[in-house]
Parts: structure tokens; C-alpha cells; sequence
């Protein structure tokens, strides 16, 4: 939902349209879907109680089932039956406001407070949050039958915690994985995508050499964070992303989602 439901829209960022035209079958939850509401809760604490909660098997069960759709964008017209293959998973952008430092120690899941919290909690923290996303790991590591893709948290437009965001990313991209010895679990940088544009928010930097991007460039996977900056480039009237912005993260997510898919469909 939000920036998520945005980005899919055909009028926005089309994200829709282009899966459908690269052959996957789409489906998405929103505001009060699943057993006990659960697609009310997406923040970064809240992803714990879907894939480690006491209630967890509960709410993948229906997630992995899942064939319907809550909000308006394009798909392929025939539902191919099964369970969905590939789950995504994105927070809205209050969670890029992460308190704390990132030095400081990363708590023990049994001690992190953050659990089931939204971004709202004294608690967001970016210790926390890595103690957060280093336990649902454990859970992506036992269902090497699906791929999980993290869309990291889009940027705010204030700049009070975009360093720490900055840094939580990264840590995302370059460490969380770091021993993970599997190739079911992909991160796009949604955040840094969305921290330069072509000159104006309704203007973007797809296709050009200058900006933060993470796409495939030249023949690899380029991830630039060095010319642009922390906070949102595609200020829309408040931290929605402007469809300038979210049609530059489709054009450089598609090729990296059948990247990431081809990776673990040989693995």
C-alpha cells in the first residue's frame, strides 16, 4: 500500500504494466488484508510478526496463496494456479527515519524491542532494525522454494535521519547477505533510486550515466550512490514519490528482478 501501490499503478509508476509485459502474474495485499489485518502492518518491525510471529504460518499461508488484487494496476489476465514464487516486501518511507547510530551494537532478537513495532516506536533504530532483518533471514533460508525480494524503505525529504538511512541500506545491500549461502533472497535499493533526478522532481535520470542508480549498466549490475543525495529527489507535495521517480524504478527494477530470478531458478 502507499508508495507501493503508487508505484504499481499504471497512471504512476507502472510497475504493474511492465511485470505483466516481462510474464509475471501479479498479485499484491493492501490496507486490511489477510487474518488479523496484517496488511495494515509493513513497517520494519512488523515484518518480524509475518515471517517469525507467533502467528506467522498463519499469515504466509494466506500470503503465499494469494491470487487476488487490491488495488488497480494491469496483470495478466489468467491466474497460473500454485502458490506465488516470488514474494516482495516493501516499508513506506517513515521507516527511512531510523534512530541511533549505525556503530552501535545489534541487539539479540530475543532482546530487540523493535519487535512487531511500528516506524513510530522509540525503538525504530538502525541496530534494531538490522537485529530485525538478520532474524527474518533465518526464516528465508528454510523456503529456498520461494525468492524473496526487499525493497529497501523509500527516502524522506526531510534530511534529520537520512545519513543513518543511507547507512542502513548499505549495510542491506553489502552486508546482511554477506554469508548468506543461498540465491533466494535479492535487494533492490528503491532508496537510492529515488535520491536524484534529471533536474526536477517530475523529471527523472533513467538511462543516464549521471545520478544514484541500481540497475544493469554496460553489461553489470551497477549500485551509485555518489551523485545524488540522502533524501527524496522526487518531492511529490509531501514523501510519495512523484511518478518521475517511480517510473525510474520500474525501468531499473524489471531487468534486475529477472536477473535475481534467473539466479535462483538455476541454483
Amino acid at each position: 500500500h502507499s508508495t507501493g501501490e503508487n508505484w504499481l499503478a499504471d497512471e504512476n509508476g507502472a510497475l504493474g504494466i511492465a511485470l505483466r509485459d516481462n510474464n509475471y502474474f501479479v498479485s499484491d495485499t493492501n490496507y486490511g488484508w489477510g487474518p488479523d489485518g496484517i496488511g495494515d502492518l509493513t513497517d520494519i518491525g512488523q515484518w518480524w510478526l509475518w515471517f517469525r510471529g507467533p502467528d506467522s504460518a498463519t499469515y504466509l499461508s494466506a500470503l503465499y496463496a494469494e491470487s487476488g488484487q487490491h488495488s488497480s494496476y494491469s496483470r495478466l489476465p489468467d491466474d497460473p494456479g500454485a502458490e506465488n514464487k516470488i514474494i516482495m516486501l516493501k516499508s513506506c518511507f517513515p521507516n527511512s527515519a531510523l534512530k541511533g547510530s549505525p556503530s552501535d551494537p545489534v541487539p539479540s532478537i530475543e532482546n530487540n524491542p523493535l519487535k512487531g513495532e511500528d516506524s513510530s516506536s522509540p525503538y525504530h533504530t538502525i541496530a534494531n532494525a538490522k537485529g530485525i532483518y538478520i532474524d527474518i533471514l533465518n526464516y528465508f533460508g528454510t523456503r529456498q522454494d520461494k525468492l524473496f525480494i526487499i525493497i529497501t524503505a523509500p527516502p524522506l525529504s526531510d534530511g534529520t535521519y537520512s545519513t543513518n538511512a543511507r547507512a542502513f541500506n548499505q549495510w542491506l545491500m553489502y552486508e546482511w547477505l554477506q554469508n548468506y549461502p543461498y540465491n533466494n533472497v535479492f535487494v533492490f535499493d528503491f532508496y537510492n533510486v529515488l535520491t536524484s533526478n534529471g533536474g526536477n522532481p517530475n523529471i527523472n535520470d533513467l538511462g543516464l550515466a549521471a545520478g544514484n542508480h541500481h540497475r544493469w549498466w554496460q553489461g553489470a549490475v551497477q549500485h551509485k550512490i555518489n551523485d545524488g543525495g540522502n533524501t527524496l529527489a522526487y518531492f511529490s507535495g509531501d514523501d510519495h514519490p512523484s511518478r518521475a521517480g517511480n517510473l525510474k524504478a520500474t525501468g531499473e527494477f524489471v531487468p534486475l528482478l529477472s536477473l535475481a530470478y534467473d539466479r535462483w531458478h538455476s541454483q
